[in-house]
């Protein structure tokens, strides 16, 4: 008896597996032909630029979408955080208010000026536009951000993108109708150009895809008298962002055996781990300065 209880549990052990064969077995043409039909497709994306970028753009849709969604309810159970950011937001633009500032009078008399256009007009450069963060990723080796606006609200390739702090969060690579994706400074491609505030050198931060938050900038002489805390802040060397948004502050500096530079380990400015809220950074000029870059390479070749 006890021998006939063991034989009947083998076999409804076997029996799914024999099930599973037989399914593949009576259906092996048609799932062939969707391994063929996936395969064909990814050949196609893959190596046409034109239907790699429209299913670049109808995933980052998708992946948008969904990305939203999820993040609805995420930002219900965060309101506090949200708000107490908003209120220290607030607080430093209030801080900034003309009204609370009293400029020193230098006029000394008044001059009827013939020149139509006044020659001291001042002209905006960067505009700030508000953005929400629908997806963000920290623990991979390339991390990218996922925004809730996109070509249909002025976002363009290329836009710089602080946290409402003022620190450097990255830069725009791909634009849809509603949605952009950013180039998160954890990025192992990502190399944008900072400046030490104390002496002014400038060096190319980057990250080496460890520990989150935690930056390098290089190519900084040896020489260069860094110390634990300075700052670091973008040079304004790039269309992309201006001069001065904090990047980080120096961890620790190392020196680089090979070469007669040192290593500066940084903390970043913008905490990657809570990012709800962003500004990107219009460049009115970006497209003059980009413009006349390509032509004067076209000159050189």
């Amino acid at each position: 008896m006890p021998t006939g209880i063991k034989i009947g549990c083998r076999s409804l052990k076997i029996q799914p597996v024999r099930n599973i064969f037989l399914f593949v077995r009576r259906y092996f043409n048609f799932l062939f032909f969707l391994v063929l039909q996936v395969f064909s497709i990814y050949l196609i994306v893959h190596y046409s630029r034109y239907h790699n970028a429209m299913f670049s753009s109808a995933s980052n849709q998708v992946t948008g979408k969904i990305n939203e969604q999820y993040n609805r309810v995420e930002y219900y159970f965060q309101l506090k955080k949200t708000n107490d950011s908003l209120i220290s937001a607030n607080t430093k633009l209030y801080n900034k208010l003309k009204a609370d500032f009293n400029l020193p009078d230098s006029i000394s008399k008044f001059v009827i000026d013939t020149i139509k256009v006044d020659s001291i007009e001042q002209y905006r450069r960067y505009e700030y536009i508000p953005a929400k963060v629908v997806a963000n990723s920290v623990s991979a080796q390339n991390n990218f951000i996922v925004l809730a606006k996109g070509k249909a609200q002025g976002l363009k390739e290329g836009m710089g993108v602080i946290d409402i702090s003022n620190g450097v969060v990255g830069v725009i690579t791909e634009v849809s109708d509603d949605y952009a994706v950013v180039m998160s400074l954890l990025h192992k491609s990502s190399t944008l150009n900072g400046k030490l505030l104390k002496t002014g050198e400038t060096g190319t931060v980057s990250w080496d895809g460890k520990v989150p938050n935690n930056l390098s900038l290089s190519g900084i002489t040896k020489g260069s008298k860094v110390a634990k805390g300075d700052t670091i802040i973008s040079s304004g060397f790039s269309v992309s962002l201006p001069k001065g948004l904090l990047m980080g502050t120096v961890e620790a500096v190392l020196a680089e055996k090979s070469s007669n530079n040192v290593l500066i380990k940084l903390k970043s400015a913008a905490n990657f781990y809570n990012l709800e809220h962003v500004y990107v950074i219009k460049n009115a000029q970006q497209q003059a300065i980009e413009q006349i870059l390509d032509k004067a390479k076209k000159e050189i070749q």
